[in-house]
């Protein structure tokens, strides 16, 4: 039996979706413990093309089993859209979708909420997808959540609703916004349930179950190490803990049964939205990065912030989490470039003297800093045909081994395109 997390080691977007498909094949659960529709995922089979931002991988093996753990905050349209397109691509989803009644819902006003927080910031605004995963997580932990078993109760979801309206509309007037009619709220949200009825049971005794059996468990993390609501570039983060222990709160699965952590971390670095970035390139290697790696958001569309790949940044991601391994994906982006460079710390006005870490400030510190680089020579040669690593050009090969050398974690593998194939195994 192996229990494998799989997590992002920047700030998302490094193709963990692909990763996570990679290693779904075996796997008997295939278990997603943080996030909402906030962030999404790619998946190239032969099926089709799917941009999920909820269901787990492993939706097409029909041996999997895929879960929805009560750590994650359900959208119902996007829930209810994923499944009608998994469903209408040949792949039955009957009996292996499972999805907690604990999951906390995102209503109507959560969106409206975070608009109004947005725009009230002005120049300081932390740059959110504005689809309300912040504000359902204020509810959650400020005791005004509603949750998926709320809405198979009508009574109980109907005079919940009216305590929020009661709390949200004056929000909304005092802002110039229009409030929210409870009766249509009600009806929409009771529709939208009784669509997904059938995929509301608790998984926790599947998880356990699977456990005594020794059933391989792969769980699938949303956004990034460093959009960690605790640990991340705060307030630049997101709402939940993104972290490979995250799993044991997102699930119930007790932190011990955990003995495989991958990171996936690209060849060089992306941010979107607002937030300290070190390695940011406002140059024409980033314009590179940014058109040869497609970098736009899944969700969003917005374009990607680009820089040099910070083994720093990584090195403190992987302690982190404890990461067993690495997974370097889009290699094939640096193919055209003829110097790489590498950030191995920072230098602080604080102290000139020495080399800082990335976790020895907060997200203020890190605008303050200056990257230290290692050069690196390109290969200028295209990479997307390679399979074995010893026929990786030299030159990649020895970038390859210089992250893993300032990381302090093994690559496992590397990849060079975006489908399942362009993967290459390191030993």
């Amino acid at each position: 039996m192996t229990v494998t997390a799989v997590v992002g080691a920047q700030w998302g977007d490094e193709a963990k979706g692909k990763i996570v498909d990679v290693h779904c094949q075996d796997a008997a659960i295939v278990a997603r413990f943080n996030g909402g529709d906030n962030a999404g995922h790619t998946v190239v089979n032969r099926y089709g093309v799917f941009k999920l931002r909820l269901t787990p991988n492993g939706f097409y093996n029909p041996k999997t089993i895929c879960v929805i753990g009560p750590g994650v905050v359900i959208n119902l349209a996007t829930l209810i859209a994923e499944i009608e397109m998994i469903q209408k691509s040949g792949i039955d989803l009957v009996g292996r979708l499972w999805v907690s009644p604990r999951c906390h819902v995102i209503m109507p006003y959560h969106p409206m909420l975070e608009s109004v927080y947005e725009e009230a910031k002005g120049s300081g605004r932390t740059g959110t997808t504005r689809r309300g995963i912040g504000p359902v997580y204020a509810d959650k932990v400020s005791y005004n959540g509603i949750r998926l078993v709320d809405l198979a109760n009508e009574t109980v979801f109907a005079e919940k609703l009216r305590v929020q309206l009661a709390l949200k509309n004056p929000i909304f007037q005092a802002f110039g916004q229009e409030t929210l009619n409870m009766d249509a709220v009600l009806q929409e949200k009771n529709r939208q349930f009784a669509r997904i009825r059938g995929v509301v049971r608790e998984p926790f005794g599947l998880l356990q179950a699977a456990l005594v059996k020794g059933d391989n468990i792969l769980l699938e993390g949303a956004q990034a190490a460093l959009l960690d609501n605790v640990w991340g570039t705060y307030p630049y983060v997101t709402a939940s803990n993104t972290l490979a222990g995250g799993a044991a709160a997102g699930l119930g699965l007790a932190p011990r049964w955990i003995d495989r952590v991958i990171g996936v971390t690209k060849a060089y670095t992306t941010r979107v939205g607002a937030g300290p970035m070190p390695t940011e390139l406002l140059d024409q290697n980033g314009q590179v990065l940014l058109n040869e790696g497609q970098e736009f958001g899944t969700v969003t569309g917005r374009p990607r912030r680009c820089g040099w790949f910070d083994a720093a940044l990584v090195r403190f991601t992987a302690q982190l989490n404890g990461m067993t391994e690495l997974v370097l994906t889009k290699l094939d982006v640096l193919d055209t470039l003829p110097v790489l460079k590498i950030c191995v710390g920072y230098r602080s006005n604080l102290d000139l003297q020495r080399i800082w870490e990335y976790w020895e400030g907060d997200a203020r510190w890190l605008d303050t800093i200056e990257p230290v680089y290692v050069e690196i020579e390109g290969w200028q040669q295209s990479t997307r045909l390679v399979r074995d690593f010893s026929h990786l050009p030299m030159q990649a090969q020895a970038y390859v081994r210089r992250i893993e050398q300032l990381v302090g974690v093994r690559i496992s593998m590397v990849s060079v395109g975006p489908d399942r194939e362009e993967i290459i195994p390191v030993s």
